[in-house]
């Protein structure tokens, strides 16, 4: 049952509408858009294949959104402090798209990434602390980043 509408939809809205604007670095960075450049990499034998990564990631923004939304309509003592941190790593998430797409430098990137994975996991410590759900709701989240570090540290070893 959905305590508060309204808030369910600001969850919803404030993740997938930061993978939406996100997505822009990626499709149209100027000179060549960052998809174009993307595909001219050297990539390693365990890249997923291109048109898996807007699924992927819509189906985590809605869980992240979900996610919030449940710590927001906790009424937990601890709940802002742990709402901070899952939007410092939404602002991680949102530059890494900056920094490997539009600007094409995979070593911000993974610099960037790096943090976000920490940020991920702090949030997900944090928000067990208020709602287990919330936090469970993190972990595909925290997987999927974890290959996308791999991934973006293979990439810079395979293109010097």
């Amino acid at each position: 049952m959905v305590k508060s509408l309204p808030k369910l939809i600001a969850s919803l809205g404030i993740c997938l509408g930061t993978g939406f604007v996100g997505s822009i670095f990626t499709t149209s960075s100027p000179p060549a858009g960052g998809l174009t450049w993307y595909l001219t990499l050297n990539k390693p034998f365990f890249s997923p294949p291109n048109w898996i990564f807007a699924p992927a990631w819509t189906i985590l923004y809605i869980l992240m959104g979900i996610s919030l939304y449940l710590v927001w309509i906790s009424g937990k003592k601890h709940r802002q402090n742990a709402i901070n941190l899952f939007f410092v790593q939404l602002g991680l998430n949102f530059l890494w798209s900056i920094l490997f797409f539009g600007m094409k430098n995979p070593v911000l990137g993974f610099i960037d990434i790096v943090a976000l994975w920490i940020a991920i996991f702090l949030t997900i410590k944090s928000f067990s602390k208020i709602n287990k759900l919330a936090s469970n709701l993190l972990v595909p989240y925290l997987l999927w980043v974890s290959f996308a570090t791999i991934l973006n540290f293979s990439i810079i070893l395979l293109n010097p």
